[in-house]
């Protein structure tokens, strides 16, 4: 591989109405980067493409995706589309032997992303998921501080989700409204959310949960209604596979969303991580308090901050994060966890929790 690894990225678009994720987050993310270079982009039309390649300072545009993935200057494929779009873009990649960066959720199911990472698996190809809050500075902070006993054996811990409900969207929003298509509450910002849990806490054991929606009708910006059936409000109950007992309430509403945050009591102490937005996107702020002693501020050291000085804030930060902590993986030097095989592992939680709503009963996480 030459000195940069050379990035080809699908869904990074200039568009009228505002550019999406790709283009706000990826390639600014990438830009910050000394050892990436962003080389290609592709769309669906050819004009788009020569548009974007030139506006995000790409040398090669692309619409037609097999050219892009079996291109000898292209060694990382970056899917950003739509969810229902990532199976077979991804599979393609992967097919013409490339690694792989999918933003997630990794497919629309469970079963799309079983397929994906089996033949990553089968291939021994390189992937990332995009669980970008696993590499929040705070949030791996957070995981060391557990993990060496600073607030002691975790007792307890209870994550609430509560985000900006959008009733009226445009079309590159409404599909979400459909719950087959994979991105909606429960699993965009109840699967970062509760991926950063999983971080810091280690996996579930066992849960119980209830899954509905509370907002059964979205409007178009012209103001014609439509029926949702994506899930809004999300409350799960479980143990995790180290003993502790987690409550978790996700929810999307109208008014006054209180943010993220996740509060983690030990025997000898408690950790306090909060966000005014998505935990994903950060910036996380992390307080402590150990036996009696009030919480203070835990400023997190800057061995946990991947990215370089100068990397923009908000939605590129965690994205170059998870780039830069997956360099040396890409280039041959071991495995990056953040990957499809913890993808499979998330959606398999959303299952059990959409399957323990279904039939009222707990379900446990070895079966």
């Amino acid at each position: 591989m030459p000195d940069k690894i050379r990035v080809g990225i699908v869904g990074a678009t200039l568009t009228q109405g505002g550019s999406g994720w790709g283009a706000n987050a990826h390639v600014p993310a990438l830009k910050a980067l000394p050892n990436y270079e962003l080389k290609a982009v592709c769309t669906s039309h050819e004009d788009t493409a020569k548009a974007s390649a030139a506006a995000f300072g790409a040398e090669r545009a692309f619409h037609r995706f097999s050219d892009m993935a079996a291109h000898p200057e292209v060694d990382l494929i970056v899917v950003c589309v739509r969810v229902p779009g990532h199976r077979d873009l991804v599979m393609a990649g992967l097919q013409a032997g490339k690694a792989v960066f999918c933003e997630w959720p990794l497919g629309a199911n469970l079963a799309e992303a079983e397929e994906m990472a089996g033949l990553a698996r089968q291939r021994s190809l390189k992937t990332i998921v995009g669980l970008q809050a696993r590499s929040d500075p705070a949030i791996l902070y957070a995981r060391d501080l557990v993990q060496g006993g600073y607030i002691g054996a975790v007792l307890t811990a209870h994550l609430n989700t509560v985000a900006q409900a959008q009733l009226q969207r445009g079309p590159g929003r409404i599909w979400q409204g459909v719950r087959a298509n994979g991105a909606n509450t429960l699993t965009i910002a109840g699967g970062h959310a509760i991926d950063a849990l999983c971080a810091v806490l280690g996996e579930f054991a066992e849960l119980s949960a209830r899954v509905s929606t509370r907002i059964p009708e979205w409007r178009t910006l012209e103001g014609k209604p439509v029926p949702v059936d994506a899930p809004d409000s999300i409350n799960v109950v479980g143990r995790m596979v180290g003993g502790a007992e987690v409550s978790i309430n996700v929810a999307a509403v109208p008014s006054n969303p209180s943010g993220n945050r996740m509060e983690i009591y030990g025997r000898e102490g408690a950790l306090i991580i909060r966000a005014d937005g998505a935990l994903s996107l950060g910036p996380c702020q992390m307080h402590a308090g150990k036996g009696k002693e009030p919480m203070v501020s835990m400023p997190v050291p800057s061995k946990y901050k991947f990215a370089p000085e100068g990397t923009p804030g908000g939605q590129p930060y965690n994205v170059a994060q998870a780039y830069a902590r997956a360099a040396d993986a890409l280039r041959g030097g071991g495995s990056f966890d953040v990957d499809f095989n913890l993808a499979v592992q998330r959606h398999k939680l959303i299952d059990a929790i959409e399957r323990s709503s279904a039939t009222g009963r707990s379900v446990r996480l070895d079966q």
